[in-house]
């Protein structure tokens, strides 16, 4: 069975994206050494994510990447301790060259939440749930 999950981006500087997520509060660093590779480990479960430079993801999938600018891929989501958090990390987000696609603001009550766009426009939503608000079904 599979023992661990990572997800891969193609990015077009490893350098400044390193940079734009320690920014923003992430564990970053460089496996084996290799400064083309940045990994990004996030949260208590230590989900991966590998930034890769473009030629390099692109011999990974043999396939056209998507300008993330101009067209969604995914959109990945992280939870905030609180509301305070979600404006915390959409402010360092614009302050480390990122760009706000969702302010914060509050969803059907118990939501609270924001999406900003990374320097290669990979989209990444932060969501605070207060789950005492949460509608009983």
């Amino acid at each position: 069975m599979t023992k661990q999950f990572w997800i891969n981006l193609p990015v077009k500087d490893t350098n400044k994206s390193k940079e734009f997520y320690s920014k923003l509060g992430f564990s970053t660093n460089t496996p084996l050494g290799n400064s083309d590779q940045v990994q990004l480990v996030i949260g208590d479960n230590n989900a991966t994510v590998m930034l890769f430079p473009v030629s390099t993801f692109e011999n990974f999938t043999k396939h056209e990447i998507v300008d993330a600018k101009q067209a969604t891929e995914v959109l990945f989501s992280i939870d905030a301790e609180s509301k305070e958090e979600v404006d915390e990390i959409a402010r360092r987000a614009v302050k480390a060259g990122g760009t706000i696609f969702g302010e914060p603001s509050e969803n059907q009550g118990w939501m609270y939440g924001c999406g900003f766009a990374d320097l290669d426009g990979h989209r990444w939503n932060v969501l605070y749930m207060d789950m005492s608000k949460m509608p009983k079904e």
